[in-house]
């Protein structure tokens, strides 16, 4: 019980820190030296890493700066990007692309058919890492028919084809150059790609500074530099920002920008403060084959117990909406008339007591020896999650289930999604545009945690085979009616706990004007920024 308390007594004194830096700190950003002007520093909790595009090893931000797709995804959908154009042959099997001329990449080759080929054996070479992206396993053969027109043939008439192409990674092109005698999936000799950017200095979790692409082939960034800085503490990061130290904020991230953090931001108006439309799906997995969430009446309990309103107002201050649904109405395909689990202490009770889940002296609740007592995993450094999983482990308690929290390093708590070896841990779905194709297809992937957490399900199988469907089907009304079957199937098995639907959040210096936000969360529209007073376009 003593968390119901400790969580807001954290959150005053927070209010309290953040409060004082706000009255000491007066923004300097109109003494920011004009020669500056063309010069963003950024900060992140997170080095960039290693950005070779087709690994994943590095930030994926950076590694968009500087490595670009054939198309891109928008708001209005799929653009055309270093293709110019495409044709789809009827059977939907063949796509021919056309691509732009005079294109180089930033060692001075030039950008052809050729180096597509090149890249796309390099991704086909290291198969299984990027099997998540089911394209990957649709492409029977590729090639280059002469030095601007490449042809892909894929197996089936595979409906994302354009779609993932133009996500952060894999597709992404490097010059065959930087290659080791044609391979990526060891490491890269450089990295020349095609993008506004290019990487000019990197210090390991130091930071990073990038460069104008100066013979870029589209229009240039309107900042020369920008300075990506390594801040892994989030108060010094929000501290700098005040003092114009940095200049920009950006993330979805709870541990990098905190609702709490936000809401301060926004009532001080010293800062400017950003926010995108709802983007991802927050979400609790509930392991279906572990010993106590196994039993689909307790998971429908722990649905009723967890106060999803209380949460969106008490700890993310109304910046997210709660999530009745994983996924939001407005997504593709997930206009789906589900059964709402109302927040319902109550009846979560009923249902535990219905299914034999007794309570006992020491008000944990027990069945055939086996005490409601489980395991929440969550990432260490996320301040957030962390608050959450504690509203949560509270409300359980007030229906007689015993959560035990354990915060990890972040690598940990991710190899432990890939093992299964949790009771109760984070989801976030990935948004647009992977939303909902390509998480669904992640979830027949055994190193995600949301196939994990499903393998207990008799019907998994069944589910996996009708992803499988989804994505090749061609008619817009079976693929609707497959999503629909896969939605109701996983909702009514309460594998998923929906919280809240995320945003992306950019706080930065007033003057700093473009700030805007990309379809996907993971990339970050620095070609689009500017300072007011210096390089307006």
């Amino acid at each position: 019980m003593q968390t119901v308390f400790h969580t807001p007594f954290l959150r005053a004194i927070f209010a309290v820190s953040v409060s004082i830096w706000l009255t000491a700190c007066s923004p300097s950003d109109t003494d920011k030296n004009t020669q500056d002007r063309f010069h963003l520093e950024y900060a992140s909790m997170k080095d960039i890493r290693d950005i070779n595009p087709h690994l994943y090893l590095g930030e994926m931000a950076a590694q968009a700066m500087v490595f670009e797709p054939l198309v891109i995804n928008t708001a209005k959908g799929v653009e055309p990007w270093l293709a110019k154009s495409w044709d789809i042959s009827a059977d939907g099997k063949t796509y021919t692309f056309h691509l732009r001329e005079g294109v180089r990449y930033t060692d001075g080759h030039p950008f052809t058919a050729q180096s597509v080929k090149a890249n796309v054996d390099a991704i086909l070479e290291n198969k299984i890492r990027h099997a998540w992206l089911n394209l990957v396993n649709e492409i029977e053969s590729h090639r280059a028919l002469d030095e601007l027109t490449w042809e892909l043939h894929l197996k089936h008439p595979y409906f994302p084809t354009l779609i993932e192409l133009g996500v952060s990674r894999p597709f992404r092109f490097i010059s065959p150059a930087c290659m080791d005698n044609g391979h990526t999936n060891n490491g890269v000799k450089c990295l020349a790609g095609t993008g506004p950017w290019k990487l000019s200095e990197h210090k390991r979790n130091q930071y990073a500074v990038f460069s104008t692409n100066e013979t870029y082939w589209g229009e240039k960034p309107k900042l020369k530099s920008i300075r990506w800085s390594v801040l892994p503490d989030a108060q010094t990061m929000l501290m700098a920002l005040q003092k114009g130290e940095i200049d920009l904020i950006f993330g979805a991230d709870g541990d990098q920008l905190t609702s709490d953090a936000l809401s301060m931001l926004q009532k001080s108006h010293s800062l400017s403060v950003s926010l995108s439309e709802p983007i991802a799906s927050r979400a609790i997995l509930l392991n279906t084959k572990r010993a106590v969430t196994a039993d689909s009446t307790l998971r429908l309990a722990i649905v009723h117990a967890i106060d999803r309103q209380a949460i969106a107002k008490g700890v993310l201050n109304n910046l997210e909406e709660p999530a009745p649904t994983l996924f939001a109405r407005n997504v593709p395909y997930c206009d789906v008339d589900l059964k709402i689990r109302e927040y319902s202490p109550q009846k979560a009770r009923d249902l535990l007591d219905q299914a034999g889940w007794l309570a006992s002296q020491d008000g944990i609740r027990e069945k055939n020896g086996i005490k409601a007592e489980v395991a929440f995993y969550y990432n260490a450094q996320n301040a957030q999650e962390r608050t959450i999983a504690e509203v949560i482990q509270a409300d359980l308690a007030q229906v007689g289930i015993k959560v035990n929290l354990f915060g990890e390093e972040k690598q940990i708590f991710l190899d432990r999604q890939r093992s299964g070896d949790f009771d109760l841990q984070y989801a976030l779905s990935w948004g647009a545009p992977y939303d909902p194709q390509s998480y669904l297809s992640s979830w027949r992937i055994p190193a995600h945690g949301d196939y994990q957490a499903q393998l207990g399900l008799p019907n998994k199988e069944k589910i996996d085979r009708l992803i499988g469907d989804f994505m090749i089907e061609m008619n817009e009304d079976k693929r609707q009616a497959l999503v629909s079957t896969i939605l109701e199937a996983i909702h009514n098995a309460d594998v998923y706990v929906p919280i809240s639907y995320s945003r992306t959040k950019a706080v930065h210096t007033p003057s700093l004007k473009g700030v805007d936000f990309k379809v996907s969360q993971y990339e970050i529209p620095f070609e689009s920024m500017y300072f007011e007073s210096g390089n307006q376009p």
